[in-house]
């Protein structure tokens, strides 16, 4: 299925199929469609992008010639750009998806383009879903674009420098599109109620209904608009209800910027640090259903496999931002399903807060003043005449030592016998424990 902002529905183009993009468009065609920008003064979000002598402006305004990777999350304006960009000089317009497309469709575009640039009439090939395609149907594309028979226009959600060749990275501009904000997906809609492409005027939606289509939407404006036509019929009023009923699900009582976002990502940390898995399997699924940005989840989740976790399992962490890059590199929806893995792991995990403790008690006696010299033999020796200040004289290295400790004292003096991390029984600690009493007795000759 296309991610783009306003694909039509059911797939990628096939070779040739400007409607896709930029064709015929009539009261049947789904409202994603007819809502379909017309120039760029209707393009919404994407700012960075379009400011005044940006490559993509120059590309849109027909004064471009470099080729594009458009790289950012569904329903963001991919394929809108695409056919801006082939309107803007009357440039001819064919589109593929990866989807359908193999390297004998990528050919016969490409030699379709060749007899057109005989013409003088240069071809935007707009490619969806690029990541798909192999790394011999990306090889296809090379000449074509090096050599300006087509101006490629690629669209993917993932990252492109890890699913395009670097030949064809090389030979375009990477052009990374941000999630539409609320605000953006709201404009998008009222656009959609008034103007006459649209509803026309002709559906009363109240305020609350497009709160919640914008929360439904995740920043994804064609789920949006898809959304707002289901339950939009003509002389009727759309509510919250009638959006509930049309979706066939409950609408979720969640505003991201109230008390309910609050209290619902306190309880999901609660559950997690409680070891609730399931409870916290349903906050989670209540903030995904919302629209919460999948990057806060997974830093609120990267922050408690330290604070709640710790040392009891030292793998949380790692899963929690294994978790946090996957969601930068694959987006939704599927990096919910990875939130989901780190939200099980972590919820299951042995808990201990002894390293947050820890932390806390050395922090505080460092306000308290305990803040002394550090000991002659730990301070730095790497230069002339530290040897006659006693620097680093009779500093014992560990490894020339059988077990790789030494008795040694390295804190203030101030702080020696000082013990701020106290395991607990739980989990990997109970090995950290055992072995920490016997390091303690090493370091401090206790016997």
């Amino acid at each position: 299925m296309s991610d783009s902002l306003f694909d039509v529905p059911g797939g990628g183009a096939e070779p040739g199929d400007a409607i896709a993009a930029t064709g015929a468009v009539g009261p049947s065609s789904p409202l994603a469609v007819r809502m379909r920008p017309a120039g760029l003064d209707e393009v919404v979000g994407q700012s960075h992008l379009l400011q005044a002598g940006s490559p993509l402006r120059r590309l849109v305004e027909g004064s471009g010639a470099a080729s594009v990777i458009l790289y950012g999350p569904p329903g963001t304006g991919k394929t809108t750009l695409a056919s801006l960009i082939s309107q803007a000089t009357g440039r001819r317009f064919e589109a593929l998806s990866a989807l359908t497309a193999g390297v004998k469709e990528v050919r016969a575009v490409i030699d379709t383009a060749r007899r057109a640039a005989v013409h003088g009439q240069q071809t935007v090939l707009f490619i969806d879903e690029v990541h798909r395609f192999s790394k011999t149907q990306q090889d296809a594309l090379l000449a074509a674009v090096e050599n300006r028979v087509v101006l490629l226009v690629a669209a993917t959600t993932e990252n492109p420098s890890f699913s395009v060749v670097a030949p064809l990275l090389s030979r375009s501009l990477i052009l990374q599109l941000q999630p539409l904000t609320p605000a953006d997906i709201e404009a998008v809609l009222r656009r959609a109620i008034t103007d006459e492409r649209g509803l026309g005027g002709r559906v009363e939606v109240t305020d609350e209904a497009v709160d919640l289509i914008v929360q439904l939407s995740a920043g994804d404006a064609r789920r949006a608009l898809t959304a707002l036509e289901v339950a939009a019929e003509p002389g009727e009023r759309v509510t919250v209800e009638t959006i509930e009923q049309s979706l066939d699900k409950a609408a979720v009582r969640y505003d991201r910027d109230g008390d309910q976002h609050y209290d619902v990502v306190s309880a999901f940390i609660k559950s997690v640090r409680g070891s609730d898995v399931d409870a916290a399997l349903h906050y989670l699924a209540r903030m995904l259903v919302a629209g919460e940005d999948p990057r806060f989840v997974a830093r609120r989740l990267m922050i408690l496999a330290s604070e709640d976790i710790g040392m009891a399992d030292p793998t949380a962490l790692q899963t929690a931002v294994a978790a946090a890059q996957t969601v930068q590199l694959i987006g939704m929806p599927e990096a919910q399903l990875t939130l989901a893995h780190a939200t099980v792991h972590l919820a299951t995990a042995p808990k201990s807060n002894a390293v947050t403790t820890a932390l806390g008690a050395a922090m505080n006696d460092i306000r308290a003043g305990k803040a002394g010299l550090v000991p002659p033999h730990l301070r730095d020796g790497h230069y002339s005449g530290a040897a006659k200040l006693g620097h680093a004289v009779g500093y014992r290295y560990s490894h020339d030592h059988p077990d790789g400790v030494v008795a040694q004292q390295y804190p203030p003096d101030e702080l020696v016998g000082v013990d701020y991390y106290q395991p607990t029984g739980r989990g990997y600690e109970r090995e950290i424990s055992t072995r920490l009493e016997k390091l303690r007795a090493i370091i401090r000759r206790r016997r």
